[in-house]
């Protein structure tokens, strides 16, 4: 994904999320929990695309896990600036995202492994700590949608 669909669900001026994009950035996370039509999380991990850092982006309908054996249904959004690492606000009624938006974790993260269907992260976080795994399920799922979970400890 590219930003390009960001852009295009957004219009700057009318919501006060960022616009700027990054050519400077590091490994980080961050979750936001967004009150938009449906209570849910936005995880996100940061990526260095064609020369720009990015936000990839999944929706997380419940609450992040914490513990090993959950598993949470996590659907890819689109990709967001990196600089919406640190954005916590109102997007306004009528806007796409409508709701308020907090971060509830973030922190940095160490890649593990990234490939087209299995994402293994690190996750230094407050809430977060630990080994990550986001995984595409083979069959009879819609393609942006993963299973989210922190994997066991050794």
């Amino acid at each position: 994904m590219s930003l390009e669909k960001y852009f295009k669900k957004r219009k700057k001026g009318k919501t006060p999320e960022p616009f700027e994009i990054s050519k400077t950035g590091k490994e980080i996370f961050v979750v936001q929990e967004h009150h938009a039509s449906h209570l849910h999380w936005d995880f996100r991990l940061s990526f260095k695309e064609k020369g720009n850092w990015v936000l990839k982006s999944w929706a997380i309908p419940k609450i992040p896990p914490q513990k090993p054996g959950i598993k949470r249904l996590a659907a890819q959004v689109e990709d967001h600036p990196y600089s919406y690492k640190d954005f916590e606000g109102t997007i306004p009624e009528g806007e796409y995202g409508a709701g308020e938006v907090f971060i509830w974790d973030k922190g940095r993260y160490k890649k593990i492994r990234w490939e087209e269907d299995l994402i293994e992260v690190e996750l230094f976080g407050k809430k977060l700590k630990g080994k990550y795994i986001l995984v595409r399920p083979k069959a009879n799922f819609p393609k942006k949608s993963w299973l989210f979970f922190k994997s066991k400890d050794k």
